[in-house]
């Protein structure tokens, strides 16, 4: 019988580091000098992992199925881009500046995600996306409109460190962002209020029962979330000096959600290990097939889907289980 004592331990033993996590980001931190010719990609599959990883701290977490994420991405990526083109190019004070224009927009939208249906929030958040787009086509005189915002030069972080051209800078930036966010939303999950977010996501009503302030607790959830997806925004615009209005585009939340279905919900690891299966099968599948890559990785996930992710990454498996079934049916 679990009592009152031992849940804190659980939450502890949750939170507590295991050797193989250390190893892992050591391997992911050293990888830019190991693989300095593929630090371009690395820098990539890093931001994709910091939005993915927003994106589960509401679906993996809450259950809040969200087609517009995007509109927070954006948010980041212009902010930290006006921010180092009119006011200063410090890179941290930028994506400082990204988080909290986010965070702010998160706070504001979290009020659309405590009414309705599964179905009304997907129309909602999606409408969110499309509105900032359209907004930051209209506005060219600050963002470009269509040809997006050019001319962002970052200065050299911590004022020693120049952004390259190979792209090690960035992906040492990058990947210590995801570190930091990533060992923050840890704590956050996987504390007494990760413990009632599980609560809202397994059952709502016998939440709200329980006394657990429900709106309150998914409004602060979405604000967290919408921050990490602008931090993951700001790297992108500030790691390739540039921000178009592809950052609000449709398709990042899209790809963003097949991350996830790659990699899990409802564990934060899942939205790193998606964005580096997504990011390679990409790098790989269109330099092989430039027109057909699409197929295959919806090939795939269809594979993904049908099989499952533990069957494929398991192929020993299927034998165990058809012969589970096989005995099943002759009982």
């Amino acid at each position: 019988m679990t009592t009152a004592t031992s849940k804190p331990n659980i939450l502890l033993a949750a939170r507590r580091w295991r050797w193989w996590e250390i190893v892992l980001w050591a391997l992911a931190l050293t990888s830019p000098w190991l693989l300095s010719s593929h630090a371009l990609i690395i820098n990539e599959i890093a931001i994709v992992a910091l939005f993915a990883l927003s994106l589960d701290i509401i679906l993996g977490y809450t259950g809040i199925v969200s087609l517009g994420h995007a509109a927070f991405f954006g948010m980041g990526a212009y902010s930290a881009a006006l921010f180092a083109k009119l006011v200063m190019p410090d890179p941290l004070v930028g994506l400082a500046v990204g988080v909290a224009t986010a965070t702010v927009l998160g706070a504001v939208c979290s009020v659309t995600i405590l009414r309705g249906t599964d179905l009304t929030r997907l129309m909602v958040t999606l409408g969110v996306g499309l509105i900032l787009m359209e907004l930051a086509n209209k506005l060219d005189w600050l963002t470009g409109g269509a040809d997006g915002l050019q001319g962002v030069v970052m200065g050299p972080l911590l004022g020693r460190f120049e952004f390259d051209l190979a792209g090690q800078t960035a992906a040492w930036y990058s990947l210590t962002v995801l570190l930091i966010l990533f060992v923050l939303a840890r704590r956050f999950v996987g504390s007494p209020f990760g413990a009632t977010l599980k609560a809202i996501h397994d059952n709502r009503l016998r939440a709200m029962a329980i006394g657990i302030p429900v709106s309150q607790r998914l409004a602060v959830a979405y604000t967290v979330a919408a921050g990490a997806a602008g931090a993951a925004g700001a790297l992108l615009a500030q790691t390739s000096g540039f921000a178009s209005l592809d950052v609000f585009e449709f398709h990042r939340s899209a790809d963003v959600m097949l991350v996830l279905v790659i990699g899990g919900v409802g564990w934060l690891y899942g939205g790193v290990a998606g964005a580096l299966v997504f990011k390679l099968m990409q790098d790989f599948l269109s330099n092989i097939t430039p027109q057909y890559w699409t197929f295959w990785i919806g090939l795939f996930l269809v594979v993904l889907v049908l099989v499952g992710r533990e069957r494929l990454v398991r192929p020993w498996t299927w034998f165990g289980s058809a012969k589970k079934n096989k005995t099943g049916g002759a009982a």
